[in-house]
């Protein structure tokens, strides 16, 4: 009897098929993207303290407008009896309505602009960017607020009626009804700091991805 032939051990230099053998060192890294990138984490607090504090320095700049472009509700004073009152002088007008709108709309705008800058900046998304725009638009909004509210007409409504005189009118200060709208920075930063990110920032590797797919062949010719 012969002995079984068997084949012959492959050449040193044929490339092994085997598909549980580990990728050479740093083909698996450059191919699938595994490596980390992107800054550091204390990196990324950092920046997101410095865009925090920005934002809120720009609630100045909120609140100017909003003193400036707001529109002025009108008050007169009068004697009742022996008492001095304060009245609205056109109780069918929407200026106080204006006035909450003006802030909210302006409010808006620098949400827009803030996420605007700060993904121009940084090119991407995540956690600490996404804190430091939702509360650098809280502390920017109340700085805003407490801002028009100190630029605007005195708070003694009756002692400027009384400067003033019976019947002349004058503007009542600068009143913020709608609490909420001290959050309409932080949520327009967010939606269109998300928006651009999912439309233009960096995009993850296909975690599915094998490292060992072939290349595309070369165009014939």
């Amino acid at each position: 009897m012969t002995a079984p032939l068997t084949p012959p051990p492959p050449p040193h230099d044929q490339p092994s098929q085997d598909p549980w053998q580990a990728p050479p060192a740093g083909g698996a890294v450059g191919v699938a993207g595994y490596e980390e990138d992107g800054p550091g984490m204390k990196t990324e607090v950092r920046e997101a303290a410095v865009i925090t504090v920005g934002l809120a320095l720009c609630g100045v700049l909120l609140g100017v407008l909003w003193w400036w472009l707001a529109p002025h509700v009108p008050l007169m004073g009068g004697v009742v009896g022996k008492e001095w009152v304060v009245y609205l002088k056109d109780t069918e007008g929407e200026q106080a309505v204006g006035v909450d709108g003006t802030f909210t709309l302006l409010a808006l705008a620098f949400g827009a602009v803030s996420a605007l800058a700060v993904f121009l900046w940084r090119r991407r998304g995540g956690v600490p960017l996404a804190v430091s725009l939702a509360v650098g638009g809280v502390l920017g909004s109340l700085l805003a607020w407490r801002v028009g509210v100190w630029l605007g007409p005195t708070q003694n409504v009756l002692a400027h009626a009384k400067a003033v005189g019976k019947g002349v009118t004058f503007s009542a200060p600068l009143k913020l009804g709608a609490k909420g709208a001290l959050l309409a920075w932080s949520l327009a930063a967010l939606l269109v700091h998300l928006g651009l990110t999912a439309l233009f920032g960096p995009r993850d590797p296909d975690p599915y991805a094998s490292p060992y797919d072939a290349p595309p062949a070369p165009p014939a010719g």
